[in-house]
């Protein structure tokens, strides 16, 4: 526990000082321009799931606009108060925001609930085997293991990368991960 806690510190320190770094023509330009792997997913996927970024965090606007574009149904997480699990509202590039449990924003009404096939997913660090560690809080852990057949692409910056995250047995892995870099398969799913 103390070992991911430290981790989680160095990472969130590494991600921020990689944002400050970054132009405001970089920010507006990531991510506009997805691989074509990408592409193919979110043109078979029926819904994509993704998140608004806080903070540091890789953008996906741009993706779930792209995705959109090509014919999948958007969507993101909404949390009815900070004990809720967490659901997927149905959202538009757009679609107006409010702030949900820990002032992250969120579809402004409740529902329609999508279970998307498709999950545009935050961290603060990845491997190449598809760990992934988050905030702490195992929202994306859960919803996962609920959804087991929805593809898990993690977006993040290419300096949140590590040799390896320490996994606990309730930890899922990613299919792959998008970074500003490059397109990472970390699994056998996509």
């Amino acid at each position: 526990m103390a070992a991911k806690r430290a981790l989680r510190q160095r990472l969130r320190f590494r991600r921020d000082h990689f944002f400050t770094g970054l132009s405001d023509v970089d920010r507006a330009i990531v991510f506009r321009a997805p691989p074509r792997p990408l592409l193919t997913l979110f043109s078979a996927a029926p819904c994509v799931g993704g998140y608004c970024a806080r903070g540091s965090e890789a953008p996906v606007e741009a993706l779930l606009a792209t995705a959109a574009a090509h014919g999948a149904q958007t969507a993101l997480p909404h949390f009815a108060d900070r004990a809720a699990p967490m659901r997927f509202a149905a959202w538009q590039p757009g679609d107006p925001l409010s702030d949900g449990p820990w002032r992250v924003a969120q579809p402004a009404g409740a529902g329609p609930w999508l279970a998307p096939t498709l999950l545009l997913v935050p961290l603060l660090g990845f491997d190449r085997q598809g760990g992934r560690i988050g905030q702490g809080a195992g929202h994306y852990d859960r919803y996962c293991a609920a959804h087991p057949a929805a593809l898990r692409i993690g977006v993040a910056w290419a300096v949140q990368e590590v040799d390896a995250v320490p996994l606990a047995a309730h930890d899922v892995r990613l299919d792959a991960v998008l970074t500003e870099q490059e397109w990472i398969v970390t699994g056998d799913r996509v």
